[in-house]
């Protein structure tokens, strides 16, 4: 049974009494003005209306008039214009400023009716794909959210299989015991005082922590010989760039990490290898990672030497700025505190984690 209210809007107090008897006949609820701008108090007053069926000439305001206020206000609510004036460009120009549809009178019970009912299941129409359109994107959102988590989740478990290989190279290798993650805490923190994204710092990240992963190519022989090695022992250690790459390249989340891993031992001057590259030839993560490495391999224990302090770190990174290094990385590298290495050195020591956490590292 239908109960959708319509506003009744014409300057004849008859025509707005017949109209209103036939819509009410079909049980539409019917309120009545006199004119476009009562018709305009009444739909600002806050009282609904699903429909309104206005005459076309009015003193004061005209039904174009309230035709355009009302479309500007009430979006959602069609129009159908009444008019005596058989020219058809008078229709289309009240269809062309919003209105649904018009009558012509005098007209029929039944073709106000059949006018009356298209329009109000044209709205309802409108209203169902707008709601429609809304859950979809809310739907569209939360699948959104959760595939980011699963991605989050799924690089969460990446970079503790990443941990894993860093320890079993560990355990292979006892010189490096702790320095993977200590170079990639500092190399996120200078990555992180020159600005970049977060995205390119976790590849970055990935790109430190496996930098000597391609030593699990290297026979032990070599790996583990105490003295000096022989020239062409240099030469294949000099190999594990190139095998960690081969390992990393192709898997899809480490293809740009292997990039850093294949040039990690690059000097800025174009003197390193494998490739010997120069300049901005070498990603901007290995450049970074070099002027960590060195930082970390200065200020370590090592069997012919004891750990040097970070103001001899600096000055040693200083001097060879522009040959190994690149000056820019330097130049950020000399401009952060000496005491954030020593705290990240301290919260690597003292805790457990995998890589994935050591993005959460802040420099202070």
């Amino acid at each position: 049974m239908a109960s959708e209210r319509i506003l009744v809007v014409d300057d004849e107090e008859a025509i707005r009494e017949i109209v209103s008897s036939m819509l009410s006949s079909a049980h539409y609820k019917c309120r009545q003005a006199a004119s476009g701008l009562e018709a305009l108090a009444l739909l600002d007053s806050g009282e609904e209306f699903e429909l309104v069926l206005s005459d076309l000439m009015m003193a004061e305001l005209d039904g174009i008039g309230l035709l355009e206020r009302t479309k500007e206000r009430f979006p959602d609510m069609p129009v159908v214009m009444v008019t005596a004036v058989h020219d058809i460009s008078v229709a289309l120009a009240a269809i062309r400023n919003g209105a649904y549809d018009y009558l012509l009178k005098p007209f029929e019970r039944e073709q106000l009716l059949a006018t009356v009912r298209r329009a109000l299941e044209n709205r309802h129409l409108k209203l169902e794909n707008r709601r429609y359109q809304t859950e979809l994107e809310s739907l569209v959102e939360a699948r959104t959210a959760q595939l980011k988590e699963a991605m989050r989740d799924l690089e969460r478990s990446y970079d503790i299989t990443l941990e894993a290989l860093g320890n079993a190279l560990d355990l292979k290798d006892a010189e490096t015991e702790g320095h993977s993650k200590r170079v990639t805490a500092f190399t996120i923190a200078i990555a992180r005082a020159m600005g970049l994204p977060k995205d390119e710092i976790a590849i970055i990240a990935r790109g430190a922590f496996l930098h000597d992963i391609g030593k699990m190519a290297i026979p032990d022989a070599i790996l583990r010989k105490p003295g000096a090695l022989s020239p062409d022992e240099v030469t294949i250690m000099r190999e594990h760039c190139y095998h960690g790459f081969q390992m990393l390249h192709r898997i899809p989340f480490l293809a740009e990490a292997a990039q850093i891993v294949y040039s990690h031992q690059e000097r800025f001057d174009g003197t390193g290898y494998p490739r010997g590259l120069k300049g901005e030839q070498i990603p901007l993560g290995a450049r970074i990672f070099a002027v960590a490495d060195t930082l970390d391999a200065i200020t370590s224990d090592r069997p012919y030497r004891a750990a040097q302090t970070v103001g001899a770190a600096r000055e040693e990174i200083l001097r060879w700025s522009g040959r190994q290094f690149d000056p820019e990385v330097v130049k950020v590298f000399l401009s952060m505190p000496d005491t954030i290495w020593g705290d990240l050195r301290k919260q690597i020591e003292t805790q457990t984690y995998p890589l994935s956490y050591a993005a959460t590292v802040k420099p202070s």
